[in-house]
């Protein structure tokens, strides 16, 4: 790849290549009907360009219909930085470079896409981001911003598992057993609100150093290769995606599925295999929409705290309704919660921020 400035190809995927740090930029817009574009900024790498490309590109469509889910007044997109080394290896001087570009990237869409955190990046990065374009959120409360959206969205996929445990006769969460695969700054926080309702909660990671305080708050920690082998009633992903695939959909020993992962299905199947054995599966386009409510609710419609928390409750009446319209369409849960996105979509305000 031979690119200098941001090229596009079809109009919704935008792409730039920087030689000096050896990193791929991908802007995905699926859609701006209900408003602008917005989805995170996921930097990570990736085995091609290829492999980038697609992840932005199911990751917006993920954003679209998380977005109209959620009653939000914007569009999908997602941002990819396809880094050369882990995250944690690249320097600070590489990385103010890196988001530089990728502000800049922004900027030229000119408000047709906003961005904001996501996987390995954060409040004080969106400072960074922010310093060079308007069309961010998730900066820094110093900033101007509304701070972290991980708390919230922990709140959100509780609020989730909630509703899910009740509507699968578990009832509540007191005394369940529950199996959080991640425990980065959502899972890390899931933990905590989960083991506050009760639960037995055990937990699996790949980083040593969040298993080392797991184990001193008294977690019980498990091998990450037994996360979807281990016995519960609740399992929950919340580290990358793609876990629940159809093999593995036809195995895991849980009643509930509900996580913050981004795309957990790990294929067009493990939905419907997860349906014929009666393991509720909760979309993660319903169940992790606490960030982008937090997110824009507070920095683009000015909502208090008062509303964002009254939207992270509403998310529980929409797993409700996904299982409704599954059970009475004799559907997978995913395929339901794509059907009621567009019944949102189609009833929803027009477009509110251009």
């Amino acid at each position: 790849m031979n690119q200098n400035a941001l090229q596009t190809e079809d109009g919704a995927t935008f792409t730039r290549y920087d030689a000096e740090t050896d990193t791929s930029f991908v802007i995905r817009v699926d859609s701006t009907e209900l408003g602008p574009a917005a989805g995170g900024t996921r930097a990570t790498q990736y085995t091609d360009f290829a492999e980038a490309r697609s992840d932005a590109t199911r990751l917006a469509a993920a954003m679209t219909l998380k977005m109209a889910l959620a009653n939000l007044p914007m569009g999908g997109g997602k941002s990819v930085v396809a880094l050369p080394r882990q995250r944690k290896d690249v320097d600070a001087a590489t990385w103010n470079r890196i988001l530089g570009i990728h502000a800049d990237n922004v900027n030229e869409l000119a408000g047709k896409y906003w961005t904001g955190p996501d996987v390995n990046t954060n409040s004080a990065d969106m400072d960074i981001v922010g310093q060079r374009t308007d069309y961010v959120f998730g900066r820094s409360v110093e900033r101007g911003g509304a701070g972290s959206s991980a708390p919230t969205t922990a709140a959100g996929v509780l609020a989730a598992m909630t509703s899910a445990a009740q509507h699968r006769g578990l009832g509540s969460l007191d005394g369940l057993r529950v199996v959080i695969q991640g425990i980065g700054a959502v899972g890390g926080v899931l933990a905590t609100l989960v083991e506050q309702a009760g639960a037995v909660v055990s937990v699996t990671d790949h980083d040593d150093a969040r298993l080392m305080r797991a184990r001193e708050l008294g977690y019980t920690v498990i091998d990450p290769a037994d996360a979807m082998t281990t016995e519960c009633d609740i399992f929950a992903p919340c580290a990358m995606g793609g876990v629940i695939t159809s093999a593995v959909a036809e195995r895991i020993p849980c009643s509930v599925i509900v996580g913050a992962a981004n795309n957990a299905l790990g294929d067009d199947k493990a939905g419907s295999v997860l349906r014929d054995r009666t393991v509720l599966f909760v979309p993660d386009i319903v169940s992790s929409a606490g960030g982008a409510i937090h997110s824009v609710g507070r920095e683009l419609l000015g909502w208090t705290d008062l509303e964002v928390a009254a939207h992270i409750e509403g998310i529980g009446d929409t797993v409700g309704e996904v299982i409704d319209i599954a059970n009475g369409d004799a559907i997978a849960t995913d395929a339901a919660a794509r059907i009621l996105a567009r019944r949102r979509a189609e009833t929803a305000s027009r477009p509110l921020l251009r």
